[in-house]
């Protein structure tokens, strides 16, 4: 299995999975352990019921999170890639705060103040994510790894509902996450933001296909690929409703739609903030940027092991 050695340097999650002490933590992950050809641990990425066992187990192991589950069929996230997008974010609205020491002789005096992120930096920042699905993840590991405060909104009241329950369930959680529905499926800060909030930051991660044909289709390229033949059905092992992996427009349209509208919430967010999965879009993003006058915006690559991503910040 490949190393998630290109992930954020704070991300708990670079290196291999620790199966022994993700099991010790949550037993029912064991039945999924099989060995790869070189006798390393690992799952069947593939089984959607093991994902969404290694993801109980992470939240679990590295979260304190006692409580987590998602309806059939909706989005189980990877948490590695989630959490990277959540630690570059913290670099972003806290510049300067997490220090890379460039002197390797300050080396363990900058392990201990990146252990001491969980008490003395830890901030009370307030984000907004749109999109927050049933999973709740961008949230979880917000509040857990930074003290961040969160809103989180959604289209889907089911997921709105499950995204509760996860809440409420675990005390470390319960009133620091704020779940609203969004009832106007054209609008993504329109009837979320009241007039008079503030956001730090705001976190997206946009439908990436166009119709559900296309998702069907990339899944299919996916898994031949993957698998080493044609694959005729259609096995989402993260799942994924409609909202979640597909709108009118796809990637671009809901990105330069939501670009759109953050002007006139200018006053009520520092930095609205967007993963982009196709690298294509970028030169039309920037010119809509220029057009709404953004003061500033800039790109934040991401790697994870074989995958290229990019978050897209931008201010007024």
């Amino acid at each position: 299995m490949i190393e998630r050695n290109e992930l954020h340097k704070r991300n708990k999650h670079n290196g291999q999975y620790n199966f022994p002490v993700l099991i010790e933590h949550y037993p029912l992950l064991k039945r999924f352990i099989l060995l790869n050809p070189y006798g390393i641990q690992t799952i069947n990425f593939h089984n959607a019921q093991a994902v969404k066992a290694l993801n109980k187990a992470l939240l679990l192991s590295y979260y304190g999170i006692r409580y987590w589950d998602i309806p059939k069929n909706y989005l189980c996230p990877p948490i590695p890639g989630r959490a990277d997008y959540i630690h570059y974010i913290a670099d972003l609205i806290d510049p300067g705060k997490y220090i890379e020491e460039k002197n390797n002789e300050k080396e363990d005096k900058q392990k201990l103040i990146d252990n001491q992120v969980s008490q003395e930096i830890k901030q009370q920042r307030r984000c907004l994510d749109i999109g927050v699905g049933a999973n709740c993840i961008y949230p979880i590991i917000g509040q857990t790894e930074y003290g961040w405060t969160f809103v989180g909104s959604d289209i889907d009241p089911v997921a709105i509902g499950n995204a509760k329950k996860i809440v409420t369930s675990n005390p470390i959680l319960a009133h620091k996450i704020e779940l609203r529905l969004q009832t106007n499926k054209s609008k993504i800060f329109e009837g979320i933001i009241a007039t008079n909030e503030y956001f730090d930051v705001s976190i997206c991660n946009p439908p990436f296909h166009s119709s559900k044909e296309e998702a069907e289709t990339g899944t299919f390229r996916k898994l031949s690929s993957l698998k080493g033949k044609r694959v005729t059905k259609v096995e989402l092992n993260f799942g994924g409703k409609s909202n979640e992996l597909w709108c009118d427009g796809g990637e671009l349209h809901f990105i330069l739609n939501m670009i759109d509208e953050s002007q006139k919430y200018k006053k009520n967010c520092g930095w609205f903030t967007c993963l982009v999965s196709k690298e294509k879009n970028l030169d039309k993003l920037y010119a809509k940027l220029r057009v709404v006058n953004a003061s500033e915006y800039i790109i934040i690559p991401m790697h994870q092991g074989t995958k290229n991503s990019r978050i897209l910040a931008w201010r007024f």
